[in-house]
């Protein structure tokens, strides 16, 4: 979808911002091009709308050489986020999501369609938020409407310049998640810039790592942490790339254990039978459709009735999928000695639980064997174990 061919940008004091970038964007992939100010990276990104032109080189969208369309109906084919969002003060939040739609000759009813539907995609109520004015929004709510905005005439490119860079670290944090989650579902082509290497790992199908104008490795964000291809890269991921990995590790069906399991409508009579035959202090309770609903300890399954009556709320969840950060830190916050994982695709259909061990044990496997990154990941890991000791008692 996007390809660059021995792209340099030089300017006439003789600075090189890019010296000779070759690189190819798959249609659909979200590339991070990541590395400190100054290394090119929006310089990159720039020249894909024509913002910059470059010195020498082609760069490729679609297939077309950029360099043969008219600058303003290529930045029509494609969406662009920046960090201060760029709204629009006195037009309301439909109004500045309808923008690039007015721009290219849509219907004004149809535009405003468009953009209620990008703005509910985004998680802004339309009916809420439609009328409002920017200045009425949060800083994480005005980059909610600026994602929206740029996919409403659905572009097949997106350029995204450190959009959550603004934001303070919770609010970037769910913005990066609900990004990802949006990613998946529209699928466009993206590039997006941070300086952020725990962002660009988060979000990236693949990483562009920047030296000094040049990519000094290009690579999925598990072969970046594990095997970084310079003494640059691994410095600039920094020594605790082994716990990075937690960020793109995600929680496998074969990770998980099979504990004791009751239903809704079970007697506690035969609940205790159940916890009693297999030697355990909880079960996890299950709808009449295996769906999650919650768990019951043992003291809790002496009493008469069903189950229903005594089951408690389960907080420590999560879908298969999810990263290990996100299980350690899901572990953390609820002082669990375990989580549950249900099925992402269904209503809650229930899979397993995911132990300190068995995290550990993940963990391990997708660490580079670094004698500096076993020990600092391993210490974490220790941390969840001795938490999962206390909660369970």
């Amino acid at each position: 979808m996007i390809r660059f061919e021995h792209v340099t940008k030089r300017y006439a004091d003789g600075t090189t911002a890019v010296d000779d970038l070759s690189f190819e964007v798959a249609e659909g992939e979200l590339v991070t091009l990541v590395g400190p100010s100054g290394c090119g990276k929006t310089t990159t990104m720039k020249m894909v709308n024509r913002l910059i032109e470059p010195t020498e080189g082609r760069i490729f969208l679609d297939g077309d050489d950029i360099s043969a369309i008219d600058p303003v109906r290529l930045r029509r084919r494609i969406g662009y986020v920046i960090q201060q969002v760029g709204l629009f003060p006195h037009r309301t939040v439909l109004e500045n999501t309808a923008t690039v739609p007015h721009l290219l000759g849509w219907k004004r009813e149809k535009g405003r369609e468009r953009a209620a539907e990008l703005l509910d995609l985004v998680g802004l109520d339309p009916s809420v938020y439609g009328d409002r004015y920017p200045e009425q929004l949060s800083g994480g709510q005005r980059q909610r409407v600026g994602v929206a905005r740029a996919l409403a005439a659905d572009p097949p490119v997106l350029l995204m310049d450190e959009p959550f860079g603004a934001v303070d670290p919770v609010v970037r944090e769910r913005l990066q998640n609900e990004f990802r989650k949006l990613q998946e579902q529209v699928r466009k082509t993206v590039l997006f810039v941070t300086h952020d290497i725990e962002e660009a790992v988060r979000l990236g199908d693949r990483i562009a790592v920047y030296g000094q104008g040049s990519i000094e490795q290009f690579d999925s964000p598990a072969t970046v942490l594990g095997a970084p291809a310079t003494p640059y890269v691994a410095d600039f991921v920094g020594a605790d790339r082994g716990l990075k990995r937690l960020s793109v590790t995600p929680i496998e069906e074969g990770d998980l254990d099979q504990p004791p399991v009751v239903h809704l409508d079970d007697s506690l009579a035969k609940a205790t039978e159940r916890l009693r035959a297999e030697g355990a202090r909880w079960a996890v309770v299950l709808d009449g459709q295996d769906n999650l609903h919650g768990w019951i300890p043992a003291d809790g399954a002496g009493a008469g009735g069903t189950v229903r009556a005594h089951a408690r709320r389960m907080e420590a969840w999560l879908p298969v999928g999810a990263p290990l950060k996100q299980a350690f830190a899901t572990m953390l916050q609820h002082d669990a000695g375990w989580i549950a994982v249900i099925d992402a695709e269904s209503t809650g259909r229930f899979l397993g639980v995911l132990t300190p061990a068995r995290l550990h044990e993940a963990l391990r496997r997708s660490i580079d064997a670094d004698a500096q990154d076993v020990p600092r990941a391993e210490v974490a890991v220790e941390t969840v174990e001795s938490v999962g000791k206390s909660a369970t008692g």
